[in-house]
């Protein structure tokens, strides 16, 4: 397809600040689940959160931006060297050829149900302090972003459920190769907020406890926050033979439900083919699948019909929800990131919370970490509305 390098990625989540302590938090298998969620519900769940968020106001001159999802992007931009990296491409082509492609489902919306708390009790209206532009709407992320790296190419954010980070990387690459841009940051940001912890439980699908992928009494999804960022380009002799090269990225839509994917995963099979086919590999040759694996009864059910039908019962899978819970919009490019630090580390991560895996199961569930040789990486993402989305990551010197 591409054959587009990260130059650079940085990331954010319960299990750490920057590569290096995620990295170290995966092989260890510690999870950054705990039973104090940020804003109480009526069940016993578990939430990812971000330490200090809550504290760590943005400074001037960006303080109409601030809010939850805002100061998580800050931190994970401040990560990884990757701001050394835009500037070095900036300098290298120039701001107007750096797209940026990002995904999200909440935005800022946080701030918003904090401003409806405290509207004028004769009025109705909303205070004044909420900036509604910068902070609410769902380009909010994607204007706040641009202006703090200075970039002047194309800009967009999608918003399509829990695949849209994903998706940012196929909007990236097809910008590239039409020639639109040079380079492109391409992320996902997600933070908690209480319409989405209340929306998921009134679907009745927040697990009590700990989310427990493709376990066998698995009961729903814990929600988490997160961010990463992702510095495409084409290779270039600042790359090595260890940098991460995007292979293929493969779409596809259910056509069947608003919330249920097909039973027998019918469009998450095209998405796995579609990418396969994009990045010129067979089945054979992917080594191991970051899953979507929300933890939920049929979404799991549907992802091992989908992925044993691709790729049989050998190919070891596992999904990171139980480290982060569910992020959302940035679960795909937080799954992206897994996938690139398993081929960095030649390491696969286990399944924290994961007890028993579900008999009825046929793919090769890891629920433990294990080394092993590790060449290319698929990484699915599914979001409502039957939103598929799965990428192939290898590294340039294969």
């Amino acid at each position: 397809m591409t054959g587009l390098v990260f130059s650079a990625f940085s990331v954010v989540s319960p299990i750490g600040a920057g590569q290096q302590e995620t990295l170290a938090n995966l092989r260890m298998g510690h999870s950054g689940l705990t039973a104090k969620p940020l804003i109480p519900l009526p069940i016993a769940a578990y939430s990812g959160q971000v330490d200090g968020l809550t504290d760590s106001v943005l400074p001037d001159p960006w303080s109409a931006y601030d809010c939850r999802n805002h100061r998580l992007a800050l931190r994970a931009l401040l990560q990884d060297d990757l701001m050394d990296a835009v500037e070095g491409a900036k300098r290298r082509y120039h701001p107007s050829r750096i797209g940026l492609f990002l995904g999200t489902s909440t935005s800022g919306i946080l701030e918003t149900e904090q401003a409806y708390r405290h509207r004028d009790p004769v009025t109705g209206a909303l205070p004044k302090t909420l900036h509604y532009a910068e902070t609410h709407n769902t380009y909010a992320l994607g204007r706040f972003v641009r202006e703090f790296l200075g970039l002047q190419g194309p800009s967009y954010v999608i918003s399509t459920a829990c695949a849209a980070s994903a998706k940012a990387f196929a909007s990236a690459a097809r910008m590239i190769d039409a020639g639109v841009c040079d380079a492109a940051l391409v992320g996902g940001v997600d933070t908690l907020c209480g319409t989405t912890l209340f929306g998921f439980h009134a679907l009745g699908v927040i697990a009590e406890g700990p989310c427990r992928p493709f376990d066998a009494e698995r009961n729903g999804i814990s929600i988490g926050e997160g961010a990463g960022f992702v510095l495409l380009e084409r290779p270039h002799g600042g790359h090595h033979d260890r940098s991460i090269r995007l292979l293929g990225v493969g779409e596809s839509s259910d056509a069947y439900h608003m919330s249920s994917p097909h039973p027998q995963g019918e469009g998450a099979r095209k998405a796995m083919e579609n990418a396969l086919h994009a990045a010129g590999l067979c089945a054979e040759e992917i080594d191991y699948i970051n899953l979507h694996g929300t933890a939920t009864i049929i979404g799991d059910a549907a992802e091992d019909k989908a992925v044993s039908s691709l790729f049989g019962k050998t190919v070891p899978c596992s999904s990171s929800k139980g480290f982060t819970g569910h992020t959302l919009g940035a679960s795909g490019v937080l799954g992206v990131i897994f996938g690139a630090l398993a081929l960095r580390a030649q390491f696969i991560p286990g399944s924290p919370h994961t007890r028993t895996i579900d008999p009825d199961f046929v793919i090769n569930y890891q629920r433990i970490g294990q080394t092993a040789s590790v060449r290319h990486v698929l990484c699915n993402t599914f979001g409502f509305g039957g939103v598929n989305c799965s990428v192939i990551l290898g590294q340039a010197g294969e």
